[in-house]
This record gives structure tokens, sequence and C-alpha cells, in this order.
């Protein structure tokens, strides 16, 4: 059955990418969330797309998405729509769209597509992470290794304050944010990140779900900021992802800093 789910997840992020690709250069109504993130027409189309979709052919399952969701069973396809929307509305190509099915909160198959490169990420649980189906792993590089870039994402109002350890972590690796923390842990899947590191909570399920299932699948950790499993059907504590080299690492700088 979980192949069956794979096909439709891949047939609803193909959608995503035409939408994605055919709105990009268009002057698009935007809005600001409550937040202040920005949404735009497209994470709204693509959302209400997918709700369409799984009442057709899985009435029985749930969505949670980023701008709706649907039903309140305990199968449940979460999805982030456009990861990286304030980098799509001013037109840099940097967005991905997010999609998992999970029961209980566990995640058992993701897909990440990158419509700008036409890069699609997958994983089933048990049956490795693929890269259009080419399997992948994340590396086996330490810090302080030259080769060593990782990623961190921040914003003003985050819940947990990650600056002094974003500090003592760019001692040690060369740190960027490139605008997508799901596009970020691809790179962590396919071994060009060493690890990528994330303060969201609030309804930020919906951003690492994928990710979960497709960087563990490559080899990789992927745990709340305090270096626990967490279910991904509610709010979450930030995210650590990481290749098993740095991860213990990380934990204990995070540990030796305020949170």
């Amino acid at each position: 059955m979980l192949n069956k789910y794979m096909e439709f997840a891949k047939e609803i992020a193909s959608y995503a990418g035409k939408i994605m690709l055919e709105y990009f250069n268009l002057d698009k109504a935007s809005e600001y969330k409550e937040d202040e993130t920005i949404v735009t027409i497209v994470d709204k189309k693509i959302n209400k797309h997918l709700i369409e979709k799984v009442k057709e052919k899985y009435p029985e399952h749930s969505v949670i998405g980023e701008e709706e969701s649907y039903g309140n069973s305990n199968q449940i396809w979460i999805c982030d729509p456009i990861d990286g929307t304030a980098m799509y509305a001013r037109k840099i190509p940097v967005s991905v769209f997010s999609l998992a099915f999970m029961i209980d909160g566990e995640p058992l198959i993701g897909v990440v597509y990158d419509p700008f490169t036409n890069n699609l990420y997958s994983a089933i649980k048990g049956q490795g992470a693929y890269k259009n189906n080419e399997k992948i792993n994340v590396s086996s590089i330490d810090l302080n290794d030259k080769r060593s870039v990782s990623h961190y994402d921040m914003w003003k109002d985050s819940e947990y304050d990650l600056y002094d350890a974003i500090k003592e972590l760019g001692k040690n690796t060369y740190l960027i944010s490139i605008g997508s923390i799901i596009r970020a842990s691809m790179c962590v899947a396919q071994g060009d990140f060493t690890f990528a590191i994330f303060p969201g909570t609030i309804n930020k399920n919906c951003d690492i779900a994928a990710v979960k299932i497709i960087v563990e699948e490559a080899g990789g950790i992927v745990t709340d900021i305090f270096g626990n499993n967490q279910k991904y059907d509610k709010n979450i504590k930030g995210a650590i992802i990481s290749n098993k080299v740095v991860y213990k690492k990380i934990i204990d700088i995070l540990k030796k800093v305020s949170i």
C-alpha cells in the first residue's frame, strides 16, 4: 500500500511543481499571515488541490496543510505547499514542495520536489532515500573538515533562541541560510551539507515531516533540538537534521548554551 501512496504523493508533487513554475514570474497576489510570513495564492492553490485529491481517493485520511487542513484521522497527509515562500514571492528560485504520509505521527513516506531543478526526493520507510530514482546518502564529513557546509534558520520571533549556538557551531563549519529548511535538508540527505538546524515550533511539523523520513532513510538523524524523537501530527520542538558523524557534537554544543 505504501508504494501506491508514493505514486499518489508524486502525482501531487508534479501538480505542485507545475503551479509553482506557472506563477513564479507573474505578479502574484500575496499577503501576510498572523506570524508575518508571506503566503501567496500558490500556497493556497496547492494546499486546496491536495485536500480535494485526498477526499476523492482516500476519504478516510486526513490532511494537515500549512494553509488548510481537513479530517480527523490518524492516517494523515502532511504538506508544506511551498517551503521558502518569502524567497518564492521575491522570485528567488530555492523553494520546494513537501508532502509526507504518516500514521500516528510517524512519517512512512515522504516526497520533496524542487521544480526549478526538476529534482524529486523520495523515501518509503525501510526502502532507502532517492533523488530522481537514484539512491542518496548523507555524508560522513565531520565538523572542522574544510568541506563542511551547514545550514541554519532563524527569525526574530522563533520560540528558541539559537543565536549563541549558531555562533559556536560557526566556529566548526561554514554556516549559511538558503531560505528553505526543507531544501537545505535535502542537501543533508544527498551529502552536500553536514547538518541543518531549525528552531520552528507552531505548525512547523509541516516543514519537517517529509524531511524526517527522507534524511533518515538516507542514513542521517532527525530529532528535535533537545535530541528527542518527536511526532509530526502536532507542533514540534525545532529540528536537528544531520549526518551521524556530527550529530552528538551538535547536541553537546546546544547543551552548553541557553535555548
